[in-house]
């Protein structure tokens, strides 16, 4: 009778470990399908694939507008550029 109930008691401990394994596998192949679903959230504004969805207007500004030419110039000269950026002496002294 003992090494029948030691014999139940093996079978049961092998149908625990068959089932946390089965438990084990369903657990990573949900998580590993959970990867698969599309993300679920909410959006913001209007939906981008909408056609009737509503858009800013296009606009143009050309990059170069601002832009005026400075060739050819003349140098001029340094003596006269020099004395213009050099700092003006003070009137207390």
């Amino acid at each position: 009778m003992l090494a029948l109930s030691g014999a139940t008691s093996a079978a049961s401990a092998v149908g625990e470990r068959h089932a946390r394994f089965i438990w084990l596998l369903l657990a990573f192949a949900a998580s590993a399908l959970s990867g698969c679903m599309p993300a679920t959230t909410q959006i913001a504004s209007a939906d981008p694939a909408d056609p009737a969805a509503k858009v800013a207007p296009i606009g143009y500004r050309s990059i170069t507008a601002p832009y005026t030419s400075l060739r050819p110039a003349t140098p001029a000269p340094w003596r006269d550029r020099n004395q213009a950026v050099t700092p003006r002496p003070k009137q207390d002294r």
